[in-house]
Order: C-alpha cells, then sequence, then structure tokens
C-alpha cells in the first residue's frame, strides 16, 4: 500500500463535535476491574496454594509431580 496521496492532508475535524481532551481519552485506556473481588480470590487461591507447597516438606503422603 502507498500512502503518498494521503499522507500529508490535514486531520479530519468535526464541527459538530468538540476534541475530547486528553485526560478523558487516557481514561478510555485505564485498567479497570472487570470482575470484583477476583483479585482476593487470586489473592486467596495463591495462599491456599502457598500453604500447600510449604506442608510438602511436612506431610509424606502427598505425590511428586
Amino acid at each position: 500500500m502507498d500512502y503518498d496521496d494521503i499522507i500529508n492532508l490535514p486531520h479530519p475535524t468535526s464541527p459538530r463535535h468538540p476534541r475530547m481532551a486528553m485526560i478523558n481519552r487516557a481514561a478510555q485506556f485505564a485498567p479497570f476491574a472487570a470482575v470484583s473481588g477476583y483479585d482476593e480470590a487470586i489473592a486467596e487461591t495463591a495462599r491456599i496454594t502457598e500453604d500447600r507447597f510449604t506442608d510438602v516438606g511436612e506431610a509424606s503422603d502427598v505425590e511428586e509431580m
């Protein structure tokens, strides 16, 4: 593709809609928590898993992976 025909054209602006402020534009891409409580559930699962691995040295009936 060759963009020589459009590369130097001015950026289109709408006469009807004002430009969005940079701070509002940036907010569109900010991270958000899509599922409430997810981080806590992951932390709890990690804690339980860590406890299991800590107890592996003490337990004799744990299978080797």
